[in-house]
């Protein structure tokens, strides 16, 4: 029994997935659904729009700061809770026996609906790409074939039914499919970035990505300020994802320790490698409101038509484009099968504690260890939550919003009950930051998400229409209504926290 067996049966849990992940492979699963391809690729023209380089290269700087504080206070918790449930687990312990109960109920469910929203907008994300990459390799505006919606959605569902068969593997595939995207993710932001600003025969200079404000984007927004906070949702949602290590603590040897090890790498190199690549981009973007135009080769894909531009200009072709753009899916969906991975073991302990409705269907472990009930929840849940795209083309960005805003509100919880409640109770693992700076960037951390919440839910584009409203606020309104009025109606009644399965409470 390591220590991170230990300390899970010292919390009340007997160990029922298998124990075999390495802290590489820890990092390696927080690394792939960080995936910093995915992230800024498909996120890039949110960055470009409002306020172009500076919103890029500041609102990156800025973001990753307060990101790894988030990151070093959910370590430091994780390392003193390892088990599965995570960020809903840290709560009930931080809270007290008075308030667990309800805190860790919402946290829980601001963390499941933000993992299914992350893997919705990762796996919709893919398969807007693929349009994309079909669009452009069939003559993109000259004639080439640009699929519908309907045929999109198709592609979002093949997607997450390759992921769900992908995770029902016994975990060791899993695991090396994990490392695979950590690989392929640094290889391919380098090679990328190296190819890109090699091909392109024109360049911006030092002065227009460092200085260059981008805001005559029709958005109506009149402050620059306005549209530097709008840009920060790219790089905010770029660096997401990395409670995945938390969650994958019960089957990571020695995970008191390398959980939190797991987190912390996985945000640092997630930074540094983001910023590489985000420059790389921008340095090519030789006309803004050519990439962003809805009547260019790509429709409007930033990426896709500043790659496509840079080989087309220099071999009269973009097929270096495209290739570019395949391996940036496959970082996709390689990122995509992570998060399926990180939303079954969320699922899989949320239930074990009763709080999921059918929770000993969730809760079920086949003959591999694997919770593949909770795996195929995963897939048609993400599959269902895309399926308001038929109707509105803002469905993505509603995803994306609730993906961010509910995740870091459940990372946040937690960190606030341990610089409050439990500021002087709680006993910290082997990975601490001490008391004086645990208490810092905890309060940090939930300043910050504090402060990206109300800025997230404000108007993007003036005056508001019904197309042009930002639903963020009515989906975090609606993921805190639902959780309110369960509890208020039925869980208060039922629900006591985390319950063990070794015949006591593990720790009221």
């Amino acid at each position: 029994m390591d220590s991170g067996q230990k300390r899970l049966q010292e919390l009340g849990y007997k160990q029922e997935l298998k124990r075999s992940l390495s802290v590489v492979s820890n990092f390696a699963l927080s690394f792939a659904i960080i995936s910093i391809l995915t992230g800024v690729t498909t996120t890039y023209n949110t960055g470009l729009t409002y306020g172009g380089p500076v919103s890029i290269v500041y609102g990156w700087i800025i973001v990753s700061f307060f990101t790894m504080c988030i990151a070093l206070s959910m370590a430091e918790i994780c390392s003193a809770y390892p088990t599965s449930g995570g960020l809903y687990f840290w709560s009930y312990s931080l809270a007290g026996p008075k308030w667990g109960p309800f805190a860790s109920w919402i946290t829980g469910w601001f963390n499941i609906f933000g993992q299914w929203a992350t893997t919705t907008s990762a796996n919709f994300s893919m398969a807007i790409l693929v349009q994309v990459i079909i669009l452009l390799a069939t003559g993109g505006r000259d004639g080439g074939y640009y699929a519908s919606k309907y045929v999109v959605i198709g592609f979002h569902g093949i997607f997450l039914l390759m992921h769900g068969l992908i995770n029902n593997l016994e975990i060791k595939w899993v695991s090396r499919l994990g490392t695979l995207a950590v690989i392929w993710n640094c290889i391919g932001v380098f090679l990328i970035t190296i190819l890109v600003l090699a091909v392109a025969p024109e360049r911006r200079s030092a002065k227009f990505v460092f200085s260059y404000f981008y805001k005559d984007n029709g958005s109506g927004i009149g402050s620059s300020l306005y549209v530097f906070v709008v840009g920060l949702l790219m790089s905010q949602y770029s660096l997401i994802g990395y409670d995945a290590s938390a969650h994958m603590s019960e089957e990571t040897k020695s995970a008191d320790k390398n959980g939190a090890y797991g987190i912390v790498s996985a945000v640092g190199i997630s930074v540094v490698i983001g910023a590489i690549y985000l420059l790389g981009i921008t340095f090519i973007i030789t006309d803004v409101d050519h990439v962003l135009s809805l009547d260019n080769d790509a429709r409007g894909y930033a990426v896709a038509q500043a790659f496509y531009d840079a080989f087309k200009m220099r071999y009269g072709s973009g097929g270096g484009g495209i290739v570019c753009l395949a391996i940036v899916a496959v970082a996709v969906f390689l990122c995509c099968m992570s998060c399926v991975t990180s939303n079954s073991r969320m699922a899989y302990a949320f239930s074990r504690d009763g709080a999921v409705p059918l929770s000993r269907l969730w809760h079920k472990v086949n003959k591999r260890d694997i919770p593949s009930n909770a795996v195929w929840l995963a897939v048609v849940v993400s599959f269902c939550m895309a399926l308001p795209y038929l109707g509105s083309s803002v469905a993505f960005q509603a995803m994306v919003s609730i993906a961010t805003i509910g995740s870091c509100i459940s990372y946040a919880l937690p960190i606030l009950f341990r610089v409050t409640i439990a500021r002087n109770s709680f006993v910290p693992g082997p990975f601490h930051l001490g008391k004086f700076l645990g208490l810092v960037t905890g309060w940090i951390s939930v300043v910050w998400v504090a402060l990206i919440t109300v800025l997230f839910c404000l108007p993007i584009v003036y005056p508001v229409t019904s197309k042009s409203f930002n639903y963020t606020p009515v989906a975090v309104g609606g993921v805190f209504t639902f959780t309110m009025t369960y509890w208020l109606l039925s869980a208060r009644y039922w629900f006591q926290g985390p319950v063990s399965n070794l015949g006591s409470s593990p720790l009221y």
